[in-house]
């Protein structure tokens, strides 16, 4: 019979923890977060919160946290290809895959509603910037590469955040309908902002078309089933 050592078991108590506060907070909000409810999901008394975080601020503190190391071992993955606008777009692909393997971590780390109540600083909310300097460096390599107008490449990674998040919150939120589906938004909305900030059409489409082939080697190498999509040919 195999044995889980001590420490190996509070691990897998603390994520568990995380990962039950994930789902009450994007499901009923902050006032659907208690030490009591969470003891019941997890099947542990009610001092593991304490004795893993020390408070409930510290709690929701650790989901965000989480939410964006998640996301962050997905983009680290991509590294430097021959073309770096497809880089950029499967930054783009895996942002929206990460979110829907972990729709409950999502909500919380960038949905300031479910955490009202719990005192996050400016600085909480600066933590995964991190993640946000993977896709700056990409889109430097684009505007060095003569893909992309000289401009600010932090502005720019913004430009693509903001509007994949607006995607990606009503794909969760099942607002998307063929044939305006979110993949057919995404597709529209990327390839608009390529163009936009100087990008020749036919090549953007080919980099988008390549950009999937990144984002899928990645997704294998993490073990996770792959999606169809559809990109212009």
């Amino acid at each position: 019979m195999s044995r889980v050592s001590p420490r190996r078991a509070q691990a897998d108590l603390r994520e568990s923890l995380v990962e039950a506060a994930a789902r009450i907070l994007a499901r009923d909000g902050s006032v659907g977060l208690s030490t009591r409810r969470l003891a019941k999901e997890v099947g542990s008394s009610t001092m593991a919160v304490y004795t893993h975080f020390g408070s409930m601020d510290d709690l929701v503190r650790a989901v965000v946290h989480e939410g964006f190391a998640r996301l962050n071992t997905k983009m680290v993955l991509i590294g430097d290809s021959a073309d770096p606008v497809a880089d950029v777009v499967a930054h783009g692909r895996l942002y929206r895959w990460n979110a829907r393997q972990n729709p409950d971590l999502y909500q919380v780390m960038l949905g300031a509603l479910n955490i009202a109540g719990f005192s996050l600083t400016d600085a909480d909310r600066l933590h995964g910037r991190y993640v946000l300097d993977i896709l700056v460096a990409s889109v430097r390599r684009c505007m060095a590469a003569g893909r992309f107008a000289p401009s600010d490449p932090e502005l720019v990674a913004h430009q693509f955040w903001t509007g994949l998040h607006g995607i990606v919150t009503l794909e969760l939120g099942g607002y998307l309908f063929a044939p305006y589906d979110a993949d057919a938004c995404f597709n529209a909305q990327v390839h608009t902002t390529i163009v936009g900030l100087g990008d020749d059409a036919e090549t953007a489409w080919a980099s988008m078309r390549d950009s999937a082939g990144i984002a899928d080697a990645v997704r294998l190498t993490a073990g996770e089933e792959l999606f169809p999509r559809t990109v212009r040919s």
